[in-house]
């Protein structure tokens, strides 16, 4: 069975699925050099808004090795709670951006968050309580994280619209 083209984010918004060299080469009509590996695993990407150039597509296609797209391009994961499949951010997104939590105590009462997200930024949080008695790291955490993925989601709103809007088209 053949798999659907998903979107992804990068600079462009763009459809793409998983497919090896030499499909890619089949589907073009083509015939796989001697000097290129068919068995290469990449992906099949069909930019948007732009001039078909394979029959049964409606943008232009081309192929990526997969090393290259993985570290280009972020899956779009569209939000289910909205009425809209036209894209958009979801609680998966934000939560699969964040690829590295440190957390540390400072002072018996308060807590630090280090977020490292998928592109290497950064984001510190910190909450602290009264007494020491009262404190929890587990608790700090949470309310830190809570606090980090609220500046994620505009972050991510953000390279979305500048994905399906052209940068030299504002639409005010």
């Amino acid at each position: 069975m053949e798999k659907e083209m998903k979107s992804f984010i990068g600079t462009k918004l763009i459809k793409a699925k998983p497919m090896n060299r030499k499909d890619y080469n089949a589907l073009r009509g083509w015939t796989v050099p001697s000097d290129e590996n068919p068995s290469d695993e990449g992906y099949l990407v069909e930019y948007q808004n732009q001039t078909p150039n394979v029959k049964g597509f409606n943008g232009y296609v081309s192929w990526s090795p997969k090393s290259i797209f993985e570290e280009t391009y972020l899956e779009l994961i569209t939000n289910p709670e909205l009425k809209t499949d036209k894209p958009s951010i979801s609680q998966e997104m934000v939560d699969n951006f964040i690829v590295k939590v440190d957390t540390s105590t400072l002072q018996n009462k308060t807590t630090i968050v280090i977020a490292t997200l998928a592109n290497g930024f950064t984001i510190v949080e910190s909450s602290t309580c009264v007494s020491p008695e009262n404190y929890s790291e587990a608790m700090g955490r949470d309310i830190c994280l809570k606090r980090i993925k609220e500046k994620i989601w505009p972050y991510l709103g953000f390279m979305l619209q500048s994905a399906v809007t052209p940068l030299n088209t504002p639409k005010i």
